[in-house]
């Protein structure tokens, strides 16, 4: 099946994932929150923000010109990552995982995502595996733009169609809520020279794997690519 034996406007929808990372309150309170959860984000992850460092709701809602409602939105999400700590006493401060603690999660990401694969190699319709190509070629699209930000919002559509993909919504559950915590850190690798491009010849051996219906290559192919995504970081890690 390719896009021709669709005609035009009866594309497939992409696979829906429920969002465990965000609220559910009204869309425009959402989007902001997430605005500044990753701005907020980006900055612990550079060392802007330092460890230890206090996140005063005032203080923020003021930089940022917005209310206090966004904003504790954003520092709860941010306390769900792991990036933040609510301490008793000092509100919401900076917290740096340990490397022993950021390794943990990078590991248990590899296997929750190569479990997906795995099963999307042998459950995905033809039609989510119509989607999942289709996204695939606007990231090959992106990987030669140069825009990190844009190429990681595409990133995780990828990401949670192979999720969804996996006709196990439990597990896909699972592996969302293990990504908010590292989204982070997968983000800040983006920045690295020549990364996009990388990421899309790793994420092309995953899509033909599921293509193929080879499970076990799906597998392989999705554990190494986010094996890979742990050394991208580290990478900027030093960098920065």
């Amino acid at each position: 099946m390719t896009l021709d034996d669709f005609p035009p406007g009866t594309l497939p929808a992409e696979p829906v994932v429920p969002r465990v990372d965000r609220a559910s309150p009204s869309v425009q309170k959402v989007t902001r929150a997430e605005e500044l959860r990753l701005q907020l984000a980006d900055e612990i992850v550079r060392g802007t923000l330092a460890p230890g460092a206090p996140l005063d709701e005032t203080d923020i809602a003021r930089r940022f010109s917005v209310s206090r409602t966004p904003v504790r939105e954003a520092l709860r999400q941010l306390v769900a990552s792991g990036l933040v700590e609510s301490r008793a006493h000092r509100g919401a401060v900076v917290a740096q995982p340990s490397v022993e603690r950021l390794t943990s999660m990078f590991e248990a990401m590899a296997e929750l995502e190569a479990l997906c694969a795995g099963l999307a190699a042998e459950r995905m319709s033809a039609a989510e595996r119509h989607g999942l190509e289709a996204i695939h070629e606007e990231l090959r699209v992106l990987s030669y733009a140069g825009n990190p930000d844009r190429f990681h919002e595409v990133n995780e559509r990828f990401h949670n169609a192979i999720y969804a993909g996996s006709q196990n919504g439990y597990i896909a559950e699972i592996t969302l809520a293990t990504r908010v915590r590292v989204q982070p850190f997968r983000r800040a690798q983006f920045r690295n020279l020549g990364r996009l491009a990388k990421s899309q010849a790793e994420h092309d051996r995953v899509v033909v794997a599921i293509m193929r219906g080879d499970k076990q290559g799906a597998t392989a192919a999705m554990r190494a690519h986010i094996e890979l995504v742990r050394g991208e970081y580290e990478i900027y890690a030093v960098s920065v």
